[in-house]
Protein backbone atom coordinates (compact mmCIF):
# COMPACT_ATOMS: atom_id res chain seq x y z
CA UNK A 1 0.00 0.00 0.00
CA UNK A 2 1.16 2.79 -0.97
CA UNK A 3 0.28 6.79 -0.06
CA UNK A 4 1.29 9.40 -2.24
CA UNK A 5 1.58 13.48 -2.23
CA UNK A 6 3.45 16.50 -4.13
CA UNK A 7 4.90 19.53 -2.77
CA UNK A 8 6.41 23.01 -3.98
CA UNK A 9 9.47 24.78 -3.05
CA UNK A 10 10.71 28.10 -3.62
CA UNK A 11 14.58 28.27 -4.10
CA UNK A 12 14.28 30.79 -1.08
CA UNK A 13 13.94 29.78 2.79
CA UNK A 14 10.79 29.84 4.33
CA UNK A 15 10.68 32.35 7.03
CA UNK A 16 10.85 30.40 11.40
CA UNK A 17 10.96 31.93 14.58
CA UNK A 18 14.22 31.42 16.23
CA UNK A 19 15.82 32.88 19.78
CA UNK A 20 18.20 35.65 19.59
CA UNK A 21 20.26 37.77 22.15
CA UNK A 22 18.03 40.33 23.45
CA UNK A 23 18.45 43.52 21.19
CA UNK A 24 19.92 41.63 18.49
CA UNK A 25 17.42 40.71 15.88
CA UNK A 26 18.84 37.60 13.92
CA UNK A 27 18.84 38.25 9.69
CA UNK A 28 19.45 36.07 7.05
CA UNK A 29 20.32 37.28 4.08
CA UNK A 30 18.56 36.16 1.01
CA UNK A 31 18.61 36.87 -2.69
CA UNK A 32 15.58 38.29 -3.53
CA UNK A 33 15.61 37.06 -6.92
CA UNK A 34 13.52 34.76 -8.72
CA UNK A 35 15.47 31.56 -9.18
CA UNK A 36 12.87 28.91 -10.07
CA UNK A 37 10.84 26.40 -7.98
CA UNK A 38 10.91 22.88 -6.94
CA UNK A 39 8.89 20.31 -7.16
CA UNK A 40 9.00 16.84 -5.17
CA UNK A 41 6.58 14.16 -4.91
CA UNK A 42 6.79 11.64 -2.22
CA UNK A 43 5.52 8.29 -1.58
CA UNK A 44 5.25 6.10 1.37
CA UNK A 45 5.30 2.57 0.64
CA UNK A 46 4.26 0.00 3.49
CA UNK A 47 3.81 -3.66 3.54
CA UNK A 48 3.65 -6.00 6.49
CA UNK A 49 6.52 -7.83 7.69
CA UNK A 50 8.69 -4.81 6.15
CA UNK A 51 10.43 -1.58 6.50
CA UNK A 52 8.74 1.37 5.14
CA UNK A 53 9.83 3.14 2.77
CA UNK A 54 9.96 6.54 1.71
CA UNK A 55 10.49 7.18 -2.36
CA UNK A 56 10.36 10.68 -4.09
CA UNK A 57 11.28 12.42 -7.17
CA UNK A 58 12.41 15.59 -7.76
CA UNK A 59 12.04 18.73 -10.23
CA UNK A 60 13.54 21.83 -10.94
CA UNK A 61 11.61 24.24 -12.61
CA UNK A 62 13.18 27.23 -13.96
CA UNK A 63 11.55 31.29 -13.25
CA UNK A 64 9.82 32.41 -16.07
CA UNK A 65 6.30 32.87 -17.84
CA UNK A 66 5.24 29.85 -19.98
CA UNK A 67 7.28 27.45 -18.16
CA UNK A 68 5.33 24.30 -16.36
CA UNK A 69 5.86 24.81 -12.68
CA UNK A 70 4.58 21.39 -11.76
CA UNK A 71 5.02 17.66 -11.88
CA UNK A 72 3.34 16.57 -14.96
CA UNK A 73 1.33 13.14 -15.27
CA UNK A 74 4.61 11.29 -16.99
CA UNK A 75 6.45 12.70 -13.75
CA UNK A 76 4.40 10.73 -11.56
CA UNK A 77 4.25 7.58 -14.01
CA UNK A 78 7.66 7.49 -13.69
CA UNK A 79 8.09 7.87 -9.86
CA UNK A 80 5.47 4.61 -9.63
CA UNK A 81 7.48 2.89 -12.25
CA UNK A 82 10.45 3.29 -10.09
CA UNK A 83 8.07 1.97 -6.90
CA UNK A 84 7.34 -0.72 -8.07
CA UNK A 85 10.61 -1.85 -9.39
CA UNK A 86 12.18 -1.69 -5.92
CA UNK A 87 9.33 -3.05 -3.75
CA UNK A 88 8.98 -5.57 -6.20
CA UNK A 89 5.10 -6.57 -6.11
CA UNK A 90 1.67 -4.95 -7.02
CA UNK A 91 0.73 -1.67 -5.29
CA UNK A 92 -2.47 0.14 -3.58
CA UNK A 93 -2.04 3.55 -4.52
CA UNK A 94 -4.31 6.12 -2.74
CA UNK A 95 -3.75 9.47 -3.57
CA UNK A 96 -5.53 13.13 -3.22
CA UNK A 97 -7.77 14.27 -6.28
CA UNK A 98 -5.12 16.93 -7.66
CA UNK A 99 -6.23 17.43 -11.54
CA UNK A 100 -3.53 15.66 -12.74
CA UNK A 101 -4.29 12.82 -10.97
CA UNK A 102 -7.59 12.59 -12.34
CA UNK A 103 -6.57 13.67 -15.71
CA UNK A 104 -7.68 11.47 -18.96
CA UNK A 105 -3.86 10.75 -19.55
CA UNK A 106 -2.98 9.79 -15.79
CA UNK A 107 -6.19 7.20 -16.38
CA UNK A 108 -4.82 5.88 -19.56
CA UNK A 109 -1.70 5.32 -18.22
CA UNK A 110 -2.51 3.70 -14.71
CA UNK A 111 -5.08 1.27 -17.26
CA UNK A 112 -2.22 0.25 -18.86
CA UNK A 113 -0.28 -1.05 -15.54
CA UNK A 114 -1.80 -4.04 -14.27
CA UNK A 115 0.10 -4.32 -10.96
CA UNK A 116 -1.10 -1.07 -9.97
CA UNK A 117 -4.74 0.11 -8.20
CA UNK A 118 -5.60 3.67 -7.32
CA UNK A 119 -7.87 4.46 -5.00
CA UNK A 120 -9.00 8.71 -4.47
CA UNK A 121 -8.77 10.30 -0.87
CA UNK A 122 -12.01 12.03 -0.66
CA UNK A 123 -12.21 15.91 -1.06
CA UNK A 124 -9.98 18.61 1.71
CA UNK A 125 -8.45 15.26 3.93
CA UNK A 126 -4.96 15.72 4.36
CA UNK A 127 -5.29 13.84 8.09
CA UNK A 128 -6.05 10.98 6.13
CA UNK A 129 -2.04 11.42 3.85
CA UNK A 130 0.79 10.54 5.88
CA UNK A 131 2.92 11.90 3.08
CA UNK A 132 1.26 15.61 4.80
CA UNK A 133 3.36 15.31 7.24
CA UNK A 134 6.58 14.58 6.13
CA UNK A 135 6.11 17.74 4.19
CA UNK A 136 5.53 19.84 6.93
CA UNK A 137 8.04 18.67 9.09
CA UNK A 138 10.22 19.35 6.22
CA UNK A 139 9.28 22.87 6.00
CA UNK A 140 9.32 23.61 9.46
CA UNK A 141 13.23 22.11 9.56
CA UNK A 142 14.66 24.34 6.41
CA UNK A 143 13.22 27.59 8.16
CA UNK A 144 15.64 30.27 8.06
CA UNK A 145 18.04 27.92 6.39
CA UNK A 146 20.17 29.93 3.62
CA UNK A 147 22.11 27.78 1.68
Amino acid sequence: MCFEDEAGFTRRPPKGRTWGRRGHTPVVTVSGRRSGRLSVAGLIAWRPDSRTRLCHRLLTHPAGKGTRRSMSERDYIALLDGVHQLVKAPIVLVWDRLNTHVSKTMQELIAEREWLTVFLLPAYSPDLNPVEGVWAHVKRSLANLAV
